[in-house]
């Protein structure tokens, strides 16, 4: 992204020759005399004329003048049209007024005066840069800095415009450059740390964008990207620190807003009443903010005819929902359901590509408004509307609150509510979400599925390797594969309190990258008085390679309050048992509810307080554990988690009855 770092980059007027004195006589003896210095000509008389009428622009312009500063440089430039500083205050103000043409005009009379100007040049690449001529742009900020080497401003837009050619490397270098030169700079900092984000360096990135903190602790976009980072190394609370300075000045960014819910998932310790009424206050809001457009749908008619429905999200590609999707999409039965899909994610993949093939209707939406979006969803007819995202990702409950389908409801995508009165239905199954606790902190109408609201296929045909790594080893080895967001303190305390109580056991943690939160974790294991050479952290690997970790754990470790998902399941397909806990919050027991739908409720923790006492219970049993793992991946085959084409009837079945129910 650009930054405007300058308001103003003018060249200064020629300064007249001042008097010098008579030269000295000649020496009578030889010695090198050094050439005179040149001295710079007199401006002319129109030149001082001109650069008056420049000086009155500025400050028409500094006032906010711009039409009356631009009639002085015309008039500067007709008087003396040969002056370079006339033409470049022209092109600064022409493109100020958005008159792109006429500001490439001027700084083309410039140039043609002075092909080296540095700052005709650097003012030129950043016109050209927002034009789209990046070959352009890079050439003239590169004459700039051969000019002016020491010149961070044309550095900066240099670093821009080789981002925009997809060299990210010499970009971040040359951002690095500029902040050498200007290390206060608050742009150029957070220029980097969004580039380093984009290259995977989170660490990296979140330090820059605390110094550009620094100089603009306002700044809603570092804010946003600063909340967003501490999220990326695994710290909820933390993240909700700048989120919540950016929300008090903005309380109706409606994608920060949905962030902040996501976060507060993750969060411990946060009540889930005050959890409930943060998403109802959004509800309440974004339903004020948003009107219903909508009232009148497709005629049911016949109440057994086939039924249009749509499935909303920008995640249409290698990722979770996509996981428990595709397998559904292709199941569908085609003389009861039309499969419509509406995509407006930014990137695509061989996932994607499988998700097109699997839908009756593919709708490119990326580009679309959610007004657009809800006008073709309305035109499409659709009937029942299944929102994949909720608060996570990219929110589009714009859409929903607009009401473009008879039916709309929430699932997979977001385990909690949406707080939209306007969302009617939330797709899940008893035990993850009980009707007794469940039912009271949901604006929705819970449906529960008859097995579970998940269906599982595995992300690739793999088993697992016989024998328990117990039996190999001669100790229990923990693993825990969950999201770093997921991993609050509390738990690895607890991981820690383990540890401690079976000392010859292990511990693997993959997917925390990060060596803030890794130390963040072996601190918290430490203090339970373990050796934190007992824990091995596995960098993130390739989908094969994740799956053959499971092989190396006897017994995988849920998260809390967080639990896990396509993880438990992952787990559970290759025969790893998992100890989890039951908690108030729907995405406290969804591990739970899969455990118990395989019939291992010993492996469940009653409460977060209990899991410790369960973990090692079933670690200590070591018949038990080996006998599990040759039985467990045969059961997951076994069992209704696994079968798709009855889970999609299902499904099917209750699309029907809630699309009955609404339109009756």
């Amino acid at each position: 992204m650009l930054k405007n770092l300058l308001n103003r980059l003018r060249a200064t007027p020629t300064a007249a020759p001042t008097d010098r004195p008579a030269a000295p006589a000649a020496p009578t003896f030889a010695i090198p005399v050094p050439p005179p210095v040149p001295v710079p000509p007199a401006p002319s008389v129109d030149t001082v004329a001109a650069d008056a009428l420049i000086d009155a622009g500025n400050a028409q312009e500094d006032a906010g003048h711009l039409q009356e500063a631009e009639a002085f440089y015309r008039s500067a430039v007709a008087k003396a049209p040969r002056h370079a500083r006339a033409h470049l205050n022209l092109g600064i103000v022409l493109a100020a007024r958005d008159d792109a043409d006429g500001a490439a005009a001027a700084y083309e009379a410039l140039l043609a005066i002075d092909p080296n100007h540095p700052f005709g040049n650097y003012n030129y690449a950043r016109l050209a840069f927002v034009r789209g001529d990046h070959a352009r742009a890079a050439s003239l900020a590169g004459t700039a800095l051969q000019a002016k080497p020491d010149f961070p401003e044309a550095l900066v837009v240099q670093s821009n415009v080789l981002d925009a050619m997809g060299e990210v490397g010499p970009a971040i270098e040359s951002l690095k450059a500029a902040l050498r030169l200007r290390p206060e700079d608050p742009g150029a900092w957070f220029n980097l740390a969004v580039m380093l984000r984009r290259q995977a360096m989170i660490s990296a990135a979140e330090e820059a964008v605390r110094h550009a903190l620094e100089g603009a602790p306002d700044n809603a976009g570092a804010l946003a990207l600063h909340s967003r980072l501490l999220r990326d190394l695994g710290f909820p609370d933390e993240a909700l620190v700048p989120l919540r300075r950016l929300l008090a000045a903005d309380p109706l960014s409606w994608v920060d807003r949905s962030f902040e819910l996501m976060l507060m998932l993750y969060a411990d310790g946060i009540p889930l009443d005050e959890l409930f009424r943060r998403h109802v206050e959004y509800g309440v809001d974004m339903e004020r903010e948003v009107p219903v457009r909508f009232h009148r749908y497709r005629d049911r008619g016949d109440p057994k005819r086939r039924l249009r429905v749509g499935y909303l999200s920008c995640d249409f590609r290698m990722h979770p929902v996509t996981f428990f999707l595709s397998p559904l999409l292709e199941q569908h039965d085609r003389s009861q359901v039309e499969v419509f899909c509406y995509s407006y994610g930014s990137v695509e993949d061989a996932a994607t590509l499988r998700l097109r093939r699997a839908s009756d209707q593919w709708r490119d939406c990326a580009a679309m408004s959610d007004g657009q979006l809800a006008d073709a969803i309305h035109a499409d007819g659709i009937d029942v509307l299944v929102d994949l995202v909720c608060h996570t990702s990219e929110p589009r409950l714009g859409v929903f609150s607009q009401r473009p389908a008879p039916v709309q409801v929430s699932w997979i995508g977001y385990l909690s509510t949406s707080g939209l009165s306007r969302m009617d239905f939330r797709l899940s199954d008893r035990r993850a979400d009980p009707i007794e606790i469940a039912q009271p902190v949901h604006t929705e109408r819970l449906v529960h599925l008859p097995v579970s609201q998940w269906c599982y296929r595995p992300m690739l045909e793999v088993w697992p390797e016989p024998g328990a790594p117990v039996a190999r080893n001669g100790y229990v080895t923990f693993g825990s594969f969950n999201a770093a967001l997921k991993i609050s303190a509390a738990m690895a305390r607890r991981w820690g309190e383990l540890l401690a109580r079976l000392p010859g056991s292990r511990l693997v943690v993959a997917n925390v990258n990060s060596e803030r939160k890794r130390s963040a974790i072996l601190h918290e294991i430490a203090a339970m008085g373990v050796a934190t050479d007992r824990v091995e952290f596995q960098a993130r690997v390739l989908l094969d390679k994740y799956m053959d970790l499971y092989n190396r754990i006897d017994i995988a470790l849920d998260a809390f309050p967080y639990g896990g998902g396509t993880t438990t399941f992952d787990a559970l397909w290759m025969s790893v048992p998992v100890v989890a806990a039951m908690g108030e919050r729907s995405v406290s027991r969804s591990a739970a509810s899969l455990l118990a739908e395989l019939g291992l409720e010993d492996w469940i923790a009653p409460s977060i307080e209990q899991f410790v006492d369960t973990a090692v219970a079933r670690a200590s049993d070591v018949a038990a554990l080996v006998s599990l793992r040759r039985t467990l991946h045969p059961r997951m085959r076994a069992s209704p988690l696994t079968d798709m084409p009855r889970f999609t009837r299902h499904l099917e079945t209750a699309y029907r009855g809630m699309w009955l129910d609404k339109t009756s």
